[in-house]
């Protein structure tokens, strides 16, 4: 007799909030195939206005915080402050055998392993308390270091990622667990668009569209298109108030957030997708923009380098606008040159299946949760179903 492999995901963005980034995107479509395979997953998330507790796609959703929660801010300080009790009420209950914390902004980690008294990993999309701490003025990167010091095991989504964990924390155990893509973005026929298209949350400096936009101020005029940005997000203001001071409101469009086969579309019409960030922990978009046969312009800074790979796209020295101005240039105005990055992008995304990701995930989750328990981390460790069962999700019972 089996039971399934009971999984407390502690997930700080709930996919179905307008806007939602893509961390929220990979915990979701991690899940569902977990529960697939016969994982029984819940995730504790925040509340936003018109939210509902859930069932999606066998995906448990609740929601934790008081009030409206109309903010990021009001959403973020609910969560911190609801998350602890609402994981020993849950608890009280279902008895999880893992618990897995996503890493989110501002400071990364809340020490999960130390109050959870489960079992516990993370997983590290996010990991950039160092520069929030230099924008807001305060510590966070303290609360990073001693966050990733009291975790034994961790996923993170890239090898750099991994590197600055094992650098914080060199008894952690860190794999690396990339990202998918939407199977979907294959279907797309391949075309050379006219339009660069950015896709993400509207942040001014840490998404880098104060550099996108210097750069397409100095080339607009040279091409065809316009530059298409996608998204929401709390600096959403400032970069309206940049473009018009660019003078750039007839060349700039804004979308709104986008999603499914509107969002396949937008990228697959393009001529080039734009990643002008300045941090990032994988960089998801640009994996899509290559599914959708389109090429990618980024900067080289470390976890895009490992997403951008020469033939498919350009990663521009950081931070030079004038560099990466150029670069869009030369894609916007060679629509052979696109057509050709755009192949080899679509054939190095072939290698992020979601499918094959969650399978790596669920093997590393059984193997976790007997190790930590053994560790001492809860009394009686069940027996875990061993690599060669069928089902990957499940215990003994």
């Amino acid at each position: 007799m089996t039971a399934p492999l009971r999984v407390l995901h502690l997930g700080f963005e709930d996919p179905a909030v307008p806007g939602a980034g893509g961390g929220s995107l990979r915990t979701h479509e991690i899940n569902r195939r977990l529960v697939a395979d016969g994982m029984d997953v819940t995730v504790l998330t925040t509340r936003f206005p018109g939210c509902v507790d859930r069932v999606q796609d066998g995906v448990r959703y609740l929601h934790v915080g008081r009030g409206r929660s109309g903010s990021r801010m009001a959403r973020l300080v609910g969560y911190v402050f609801g998350l602890p009790a609402a994981v020993r009420r849950y608890a009280a209950e279902h008895k999880p055998d893992l618990v897995v914390e996503d890493f989110f902004a501002p400071f990364s980690t809340m020490a999960a392993p130390l109050w959870t008294r489960y079992p516990t990993i993370g997983v590290v999309q996010w990991l950039q308390a160092k520069e929030k701490s230099k924008q807001y003025h305060l510590p966070l990167h303290l609360l990073q270091t001693f966050g990733v010091r009291s975790h034994r095991r961790l996923v993170s989504v890239s090898a750099d990622t991994g590197n600055q964990l094992r650098t914080i924390n060199p008894k952690l155990e860190v794999e690396v667990i990339g990202n998918g893509v939407d199977p979907s973005l294959f279907d797309q026929p391949q075309q050379a668009g006219r339009d660069v298209v950015y896709i993400g949350r509207l942040e001014f400096e840490g998404k880098g569209l104060d550099l996108l936009l210097d750069a397409w101020s100095r080339i607009h005029e040279k091409t065809e298109g316009d530059l298409v940005i996608a998204g929401e997000g709390h600096d959403e203001a400032r970069v309206r108030r940049e473009v018009k001071r660019l003078g750039l409101d007839d060349r700039v469009r804004f979308v709104g957030w986008v999603r499914g086969e509107e969002k396949a579309r937008l990228l697959a019409e393009a001529r080039a997708v734009a990643m002008p960030s300045r941090m990032e922990t994988f960089g998801i978009v640009a994996v899509e923009g290559f599914a959708a046969a389109t090429p990618v312009v980024a900067f080289a800074i470390p976890s895009l380098r490992e997403v951008v790979p020469e033939g498919a796209g350009f990663a521009v020295e950081p931070f030079d606008v004038e560099a990466y101005a150029q670069r869009l240039l030369q894609v916007c105005t060679d629509a052979e040159l696109a057509l050709a990055m755009g192949s080899e992008g679509r054939k190095f995304a072939a290698g992020y299946d979601w499918d094959v990701l969650a399978g790596q995930q669920a093997e590393m989750y059984r193997t976790a949760a007997v190790e930590l328990m053994a560790r001492g981390r809860r009394a009686a460790p069940p027996a875990v179903a061993s690599p060669e069962s069928p089902s990957v999700g499940t215990v003994r019972s």
